[in-house]
Formats: C-alpha cells, structure tokens, sequence
C-alpha cells in the first residue's frame, strides 16, 4: 500500500502553493497518496506562518495535537516561515517532531524525509529555477510563484528573515507553467510574490530585463487564460505604467489589493514602507477613476508603536476616504529580528484593542452600506466550488464571493448571475440564462 500525507496549511497563498509542492514532490517521486484525515498518515506536515505571535503559538499546540492522534510509525514535519526562524528549536521544544524545513527550502522535501531530525533553513537556498511537479489542490485556479523571498525591510516585518532575499523567477518558467494549467482547465492564474509588481528587480542568472507589467501582458496572451490576479502588490512600485495596464487589459481582474498598513505618514516613516499618506490616497484615487467597479482590498496594523491618537485618525481618514471592500486589521504583533519589537513607545493593548475594534466596527457599517448596491445587478462569475444545499460558489471580475443554485456542472465555467441577496462576506445569486 501507499504511505499517505497529511498537510495543514496556515498562513498566505504563497503557503498554499508552497504545500501544493511538496505534495507534487511527494506524490510524483515517492509515490504518496493524500490522507483524508492526520491520524491514517504516515506523514503529517504543518506548513507554518510567523507574520504574527498568534500562528506561531498555536503550532505547538497543533504539534502537541497531532501527536496524540497520529500512527505510531508516523513522522510529523514542520515547514514554512516559523520553521524558518525557529529552526532546530522547534525540535528541542517539541521532540516528537521528525524534521524541519525552512520556507525557502521547499524543494528539499524528499531530502529531509529519511534523515533523523533533519533541520534545513537556509534562507539564502535559491530555488527559483528548480521544476516541482505540476499538482493543484484547484482544478480551476492555478497559483504561481513569480517571486521569492523579499527585500523591503519593513520594521515589523519578519519575512525577509524566513524568505530571504527577493529573488526573481525566470518569465520563461512563469508562462511555461501557466500555459500547462490553461491546459489543464484552469481558466485564472494567481500569481504570487511578496511584492509582485517590484517583479525583475533581481534574477539568479542571466536574464532579459522584464518588469511585472510585462509579465502581465505575456501571461494574458496566454490561449485559454480568463482571468489574472495577483497578490501582494506594494504601492511604492504602483507606477502609472502598471496601473493602466491593470485598467485597460481585461483579463486582469479588478481587485487590487493594496496594503496601507497605516494612514499616518509619520508612522509609515517608522514602518520604513516608503510612502505617505497623499501618495497612497492619490494612486486609489486614480484607480477608482480608471475601474469604476473597482474592489480595493487592504491590510492594516493598529497599535504601531508611536501610534498617537492623531496617527490612528489618519488610518480612519483613509479607511473613510477609499471605502475598502475588505480589510485585514490586526494590532501590531512585535516580531523577533525586526526593530519595530524594541522601539520603546509600544502603545499599550487596551488602546490598541479600542482602536482595532473602532476600525473594524466602521469598516463593518461601511460594507452594510456597500452590499445594497450590489442587488439587482449582474456579474460574471466564475464558478469553483460545490457547497452544501445544492449550491455552487465563485467569484465575480472584482473578487466578490457569489453563491448560486446549480450543480457540478457551472464548475469551471464564467456564467452571468443576477444578485438577488446580499451580505457583508458574499452574495447570493441567480444564474442568469
């Protein structure tokens, strides 16, 4: 019989394609097969994320978890960016662990396997032109690795640390790879980076200069090739160049996620991200003008340290004045290896707590307002997924998450849906004949 494999995912979309790799390594040359549940595995891996203190917690307890449930002859491996900073720890902490992989040594999975409490975290590996094996967890969407590793220093950040330094992968690689899941079905191509669009800033080798704009076109001349996303673009490198790119080329869905982090110039400064306040309201602004039906998303921290009430009033004016469709908010989690843990005007939890909860309690009224206008009207939406009660789930061109009545049948398919119900996470619709 097969061994089998079981992997948590936690974290990004970057950790989602790192696990489909190491699945397309196992199951290709080793010949696994994918457990339905962690206890009938012969191998359980946790694919970890460390952005915040909160995930790297809850990994010994997942640890602490697994052990108690799976086989006796079992191995169990922790991988990703936590693995990454915390290395041989890991094991000392948590003995019953068999090996550990850091987030840029994907590639090395069948190495670790058989070596007894392997620890391989390098974060100088470079593995942008090693070929993984093509295996998808969707039939219908396909993640690709544009870039590895990161080179903004952004003082609360630790993925330089985990990821290394940012590492272009070759384009020739990148279209190769989406052409063979255009083939295969996939109609969107998810491309992914720390920061997509600073995209052949550095490769390996030789290599023609190409800008993330180009790539964009190259890919959307793809046969077969619908829809384009990506994720995370930084604003600092949002150029006029790419944003009409983004406007006018209508494979390139429109939602842009664009992380503001904080509203305030001065905290910015200290976040080391490389804009203002004006500059990021003046390239929203512009994209609203250019995509009318434009879905912005962002991430933002409350609580930076230094953050004074005048600061956290600068984030609410932003969030009032671009209306994002969806925000990721969370209070500033202090990072080893990063500066902003020993700067030393932390804001305490109690006001960081009222913050965030005044933040995502308007940010919430704000999408009551936002859903009504989305009734009545039709989009086109691309269906992924079966749900319960005989529904289908997909998402329209600007990312809105859409259920309807249907079958196995719209799966994989662009069909027009009529909003008839709406709510601050999703739509319900009808499929429009």
């Amino acid at each position: 019989m097969a061994k089998k494999f079981f992997i948590e995912t936690l974290g990004c979309a970057m950790n989602v394609r790192d696990s489909e790799h190491m699945m397309a390594e196992l199951v290709i040359k080793e010949g696994y097969e994918e457990a339905s549940s962690a206890s009938e595995a012969d191998l359980i891996i946790i694919n970890t994320c460390s952005v915040r203190e909160k995930p790297v917690n809850k990994l010994f307890s997942e640890i602490g978890q697994f052990a108690k449930i799976k086989k006796p002859e079992a191995k169990i491996g922790v991988c990703g960016c936590t693995a990454s900073h915390l290395g041989e720890e890991i094991i000392k902490r948590a003995p019953v662990v068999d090996f550990v992989l850091g987030a840029r040594n994907v590639s090395k999975i069948r190495d670790v396997l058989n070596r007894p409490k392997a620890v391989e975290v390098d974060i100088e590996y470079d593995e942008s032109r090693y070929a993984f094996g093509e295996l998808r967890t969707s039939l219908y969407k396909a993640y690709i690795n544009i870039s590895i590793g990161c080179d903004k220093q952004c003082s609360f950040c630790i993925v330089p640390h985990t990821r290394g330094e940012e590492i272009s992968i070759p384009a020739e690689l990148i279209v190769k790879e989406a052409v063979k899941a255009a083939k295969s079905g996939a109609k969107e191509i998810f491309l992914l980076g720390q920061n997509v669009n600073n995209y052949g800033r550095r490769f390996s080798g030789e290599h023609p200069k190409m800008g993330f704009t180009q790539l964009l076109r190259e890919v959307s001349e793809i046969e077969g090739v619908e829809r384009i996303r990506f994720t995370s673009p930084h604003p600092l490198h949002m150029d006029d160049e790419f944003l009409e790119e983004f406007a006018k080329n209508p494979k390139i869905c429109k939602s842009m996620h664009m992380p503001l982090q904080s509203g305030s110039t001065k905290i910015l400064k200290a976040m080391k991200r490389g804009y203002s306040k004006e500059w990021f309201l003046e390239r929203a602004a512009k994209l609203r003008e250019m995509v009318p039906d434009l879905s912005i998303s962002t991430d933002i921290i409350v609580g930076f340290p230094g953050e004074s009430d005048e600061d956290f009033e600068d984030t609410m004016e932003v969030l009032e004045s671009v209306r994002f469709e969806q925000v990721f908010s969370f209070k500033y989690s202090p990072r080893p290896l990063t500066p902003a843990k020993d700067y030393d005007n932390q804001v305490p939890q109690d006001v960081a707590s009222e913050r965030l909860a005044r933040l995502q309690a308007r940010h919430n009224e704000m999408l009551d307002e936002m859903k009504s206008d989305r009734l009545g009207r039709v989009y086109e939406v691309y269906f992924e997924e079966l749900k319960p009660g005989g529904m289908v789930a997909g998402r329209t061109d600007n990312n809105w998450l859409v259920q309807a009545k249907g079958s196995e049948e719209l799966l994989g398919k662009i069909v027009p849906v009529e909003i008839v119900e709406t709510s601050r996470l999703g739509s319900v619709g009808r499929v429009v004949a």
